[in-house]
């Protein structure tokens, strides 16, 4: 089928060179100015939706206003009309773009092409974009390695799809009309997978998980679903770059440690923030952490360690700080020498006179022999039941410290059978469960709905336990939808998509009289038949036309059928012939098996008998009295 389209008598569509989620990008040229461009096409299964739409209009709006070396420029914007159906016209939008030769950073990424200097350097030329496109008002809300390329033959980065752009005063709106968190999971930050504002700092977030994947090859958290990982960036620290590629030094540590804060306020507040961080961090500067700034910022009126330890050491060595407050010169500090050069603090009670007592008691009055006699009984009591109660107090305090901790409350697995995916996590995180998912193919419940868990709902268990959350992954087969033939080839591939299935990479021509050129005739399994899912169906298009049959030799009426059958017209000549059986087809316009057009009209030449030849003139017989009259004459 051929591709070639001119977009508003001007554009000249190319090869196809790159696809979206949203939409198809082709190489072309600007026939009135002569120069390369690239043309973003909204699919046209997704030209029907407004939203997406809008959001197509929005990106170039967007970037129209943005003039910087690291970002895409946009030259020009329309739609133009593709057959959606039968009888269905749909207006798909298009975006014309700089043409920008080179190769994705996730290209790179993949390829091991990208060192730790390149990474840098790479992250320092988003940086530059972004504070450019911040400082204009807008926050890109996706970036990631597949939106970022890089220009080897001019060594610049270029930042492109601002499909989910908004103005900073309308970035309230994180979630689509389907509650669908906008962005890539794996690069999402924080509050963009709460839902909750976002502004330039979340693109910051991004950069930065960017930058932890060209460091290490994989992103900061992955998980078994999007869904998985977006809870990890609201719930986890990642490791430290370092602990996946040790070439990293502390000082991209403490960068990325501080770009992926979770509180927008701990991260870097601007793009040239960033950027300063990291030239520091390529030359060994370490970034203090968020609880090292506080420390730095807080005023505080503490008095330094050496001072306070060289106030204290008076009066605190022997362990009487009772007598600290008012020593009164009853204290005085003596140093005991350890050595030449060291000297331990001491206290030393010295009287001031020789009746003088610690503490200001009273000195003692002379006693009788029995009053002694008495004072020591009551002493030894004293002991014995001061002995008793310590004793008693130790093996009540030894109870206490070693009797077992009272049991963890336990909670219930709540009930998550028939929710999404994303309902039935949020419901177990907020039972204070870890959920593991596990994908199982069901024939009666939809992909993406919750099966059950394991252990089963109610099921009592302590908190922060693991528990596997079963999620259908839909039925093994799928049944081929009807109304596929009479669709375009785009729309086709999308409801194979969304039943999962996949249509075949190529697409197979076949002709016909009566579908239009590239509206599907059939599939392969044809339509209604069932398929395994995941399996490849090959989609069957028209290339609006027909062959041509071998009609001469037939007779008149059966020729005319013959076309008709085609949907073809038939104009008849006839011409006389004596060597065909008259009413029978002698000569065609177009030769058989060529193929022609829908509808065309085919000239035929049919043989009639020629016109009988005129009969001569017969003699009549002479009578009798004729050749007597002959004779007498003579």
């Amino acid at each position: 089928m051929n591709t070639q389209r001119v977009l508003n008598g001007r554009y000249e569509l190319g090869e196809l060179i790159g696809r979206g989620g949203m939409a198809d990008v082709h190489r072309g040229v600007d026939a009135r100015l002569g120069r390369t461009v690239a043309i973003k096409l909204l699919r046209p299964d997704l030209a029907r939706d407004p939203q997406f739409q809008a959001r197509f209009k929005r990106e170039a709006q967007a970037v129209a206003a943005l003039n910087h070396p690291s970002i895409v420029a946009i030259y020009d914007t329309g739609d133009h009309a593709v057959p959606g159906g039968p009888e269905d016209t749909v207006r798909v939008p298009y975006i014309v773009m700089e043409f920008v030769s080179g190769k994705t950073l996730r290209d790179l990424i993949r390829a091991k092409e990208v060192s730790i200097d390149h990474a840098i350097d790479f992250t320092l030329g988003v940086l530059s974009a972004l504070e450019y496109s911040h400082r204009a008002g807008i926050v890109h809300r996706d970036i990631k390695p597949a939106n970022v390329m890089f220009c080897e033959d001019s060594d610049t980065i270029k930042v492109m799809d601002f499909g989910i752009a908004r103005a900073m005063a309308d970035s309230s709106a994180t979630m689509t009309q389907t509650q669908a968190v906008v962005g890539t999971a794996q690069y999402l930050s924080p509050e963009q997978a709460r839902g909750e504002t976002v502004d330039a700092r979340s693109d910051l977030y991004s950069a930065a998980c960017l930058l932890y994947e060209m460091l290490t090859g994989r992103p900061p958290f992955v998980g078994d679903s999007p869904v998985s990982v977006a809870y990890q960036h609201v719930r986890e620290i990642p490791e430290p770059p370092s602990s996946l590629n040790p070439e990293v030094s502390e000082a991209l540590d403490s960068v990325l440690a501080k770009a992926l804060q979770k509180n927008r306020a701990d991260r870097f507040q601007d793009a040239a923030a960033f950027q300063r961080a990291l030239r520091a961090a390529r030359n060994g500067v370490i970034v203090p952490d968020v609880a090292e700034e506080e420390a730095l910022t807080e005023p505080t009126t503490a008095v330094p360690a050496a001072e306070r330890t060289a106030q204290a050491a008076p009066y605190s060595v022997t362990g009487a700080s009772f007598l600290d407050d008012s020593p009164g010169g009853r204290l005085r500090p003596v140093h005991d020498t350890l050595g030449d050069d060291q000297a331990l603090p001491a206290l030393v009670y010295e009287p001031a006179e020789a009746n003088d007592l610690p503490l200001a008691l009273p000195q003692e009055r002379e006693r009788t022999p029995g009053q002694k006699s008495r004072r020591r009984a009551w002493a030894a009591t004293l002991v014995i039941f001061t002995l008793l109660v310590l004793a008693g107090g130790g093996l009540w305090l030894y109870n206490m410290m070693n009797q077992p901790p009272p049991p963890v409350a336990k909670v219930l697995v709540p009930t998550v059978t028939s929710l999404t995916e994303t309902e039935a996590l949020q419901k177990l995180y907020n039972a204070r469960f870890s959920p593991q998912i596990n994908r199982l193919q069901h024939d009666t419940i939809a992909k993406g709905t919750a099966i059950g868990t394991v252990p089963a709902a109610g099921t009592a268990m302590e908190p922060d336990s693991k528990i596997t959350l079963n999620i259908s992954d839909g039925p093994s087969a799928v049944k081929i939808p009807g109304d596929l033939p009479g669709r375009t080839e785009a729309a086709a591939r999308d409801m194979l998509r969304q039943i999962g299935l996949a249509g075949a990479p190529g697409t197979t021509m076949a002709n016909s009289a009566t579908v239009p050129a590239g509206i599907v005739i059939t599939t392969k399994p044809a339509p209604g038949d069932t398929a395994a899912v995941g399996s490849t169906v090959e989609i069957v298009v028209s290339t609006g036309k027909v062959a041509m049959p071998e009609l001469r030799g037939l007779p008149r009426a059966e020729a005319e059928a013959a076309l008709k059958n085609l949907g073809l017209g038939i104009q008849v000549r006839e011409l006389e012939n004596s060597e065909v059986e008259p009413g029978k087809v002698t000569e065609q316009s177009d030769a058989v098996n060529t193929l022609v057009e829908q509808g065309k009209t085919i000239a035929v030449v049919v043989a009639k008998a020629p016109a009988p030849k005129p009969s001569p003139t017969p003699t009549p017989t002479p009578t009798e009295s004729d050749r007597d009259r002959d004779r007498g004459q003579g």
